[in-house]
């Protein structure tokens, strides 16, 4: 994608906001956050501002500030919705943007999520797609009590042990995304037949057994459920190293990464582009999107005053995996096209306080990007993959 080409625009939904204070600001609504309503005013926002989709985060036990284990904090959001059933909740709500929740594959089965996903792919008429995440975390793991970790804390990710584990639960992840894909295509796009005369509903011939044999999965096929709209779903994941990076390259069709600037972007582009080569994958095309927490206010005064309220009244100054930006809208937008010159084609942002950021998203940001001419003024899709220039893929089971 070129630099002068329209630029992809996501936003990803978690709670309040992504500010751990974010639950305590005038505008944002605590007591509705496990309400449909809450949800479906968000993603009707988001819609308004035409972006080409949402993640919706999600996780196997409580948030935590801590990276490896609980916090036992009760100052801050816990408690979440599933974020599967949110995103089937609001689908009907919606008629363009794609909805993404995330799933984690460490303890799920990719029978379960092949269906489920597909059936979010139905209720939504093509617009369904998954993140999929990795969790070491013993407290998790201790829910369903299949397997156990070893105690690793953050500064553990970078020894040998740290390192082995990372591996291994991501190599699970791209099997059980090699699985989920296999049996969205275990049925053909006609094999429904329902021709009631004849009485023959559907074509046995056109189903398929995927006989997936490998280190983490062992699954016969075929799936219960026909194969999706988009006949593959979009699959992304976030990557922050070398291992990540290459399940991005190996099974996404978008990966989320968090450079600071300029030079970092260029860095980690080149790099899953050269994995997606080695995957054999160099020709196809791999969405690669900045992830960027927002402050945003029509003074940059104002959404630096905001910030440190916020840091206020969590107690610490609030960091993360990405990078944050503290500004206007305009100021963001000059920020977003710098970084497109590193080869990024696209950029998921999360909003800092819901209620207030996401609206500056939509109508401050998007209008700001409208006028550059770098962003869409009308939705030119019906599907997620679609709007990301992704063509239908012909069924790998089917004769050619």
């Amino acid at each position: 994608m070129s630099a002068s080409s329209p630029l992809h625009l996501a936003v990803a939904l978690d709670g309040a906001g992504w500010h751990p204070a974010a639950w305590r600001e005038p505008d944002a609504q605590p007591h509705a956050l496990l309400t449909a309503a809450y949800w479906a005013d968000l993603v009707t926002e988001a819609e308004r501002g035409l972006l080409d989709f949402l993640t919706f985060e999600d996780a196997l036990g409580l948030q935590s500030s801590h990276p490896t284990e609980p916090d036992g904090r009760t100052d801050q959001v816990r408690g979440r919705l599933d974020a599967v059933l949110i995103a089937a909740r609001v689908a009907p709500l919606t008629r363009h943007i794609g909805l993404v929740p995330t799933v984690v594959a460490t303890h799920t089965e990719p029978f379960h999520l092949s269906k489920a996903i597909a059936t979010l792919d139905y209720v939504s008429s093509g617009r369904a797609g998954l993140r999929v995440q990795v969790s070491a975390r013993q407290n998790e793991a201790a829910h369903f009590g299949r397997r156990t970790f070893p105690r690793l804390g953050a500064e553990d990710r970078d020894t040998p042990a740290g390192r082995e584990l990372s591996a291994e639960l991501l190599d699970e992840a791209a099997d059980h995304v090699e699985v989920v894909r296999r049996l969205w295509d275990s049925w053909e796009d006609d094999a429904e037949i329902r021709d009631a005369a004849t009485g023959r509903f559907v074509d046995r011939a056109k189903l398929h057994y995927i006989d997936f044999e490998g280190r983490h999965f062992s699954v016969k096929g075929p799936s219960i459920t026909p194969r999706p709209p988009q006949g593959q779903p979009i699959v992304s994941a976030l990557a922050h190293d070398t291992a990540s990076y290459r399940l991005v390259a190996r099974q996404a069709d978008i990966g989320y990464v968090t450079p600071h600037d300029a030079d970092q972007a260029r860095s980690v582009v080149a790099e899953i582009r050269a994995e997606q080569e080695a995957a054999g994958r160099a020709g196809r095309t791999l969405h690669v999107f900045g992830d960027l927490v927002v402050f945003l206010d029509e003074d940059p005064a104002e959404a630096a005053a905001r910030r440190e309220r916020l840091d206020a009244l969590a107690g610490h100054l609030y960091t993360g995996d990405a990078g944050i930006f503290t500004g206007t809208p305009s100021q963001l937008a000059d920020v977003l096209q710098e970084l497109r010159t590193a080869g990024l084609t696209g950029f998921r942002l999360r909003p800092a306080v819901l209620g207030h950021d996401l609206p500056q998203i939509t109508r401050g940001l998007v209008p700001e990007l409208q006028r550059r001419g770098a962003f869409r003024h009308a939705y030119e899709a019906g599907t997620l993959r679609g709007l990301l220039g992704l063509t239908r893929p012909a069924n790998r089971y089917a004769a050619a």
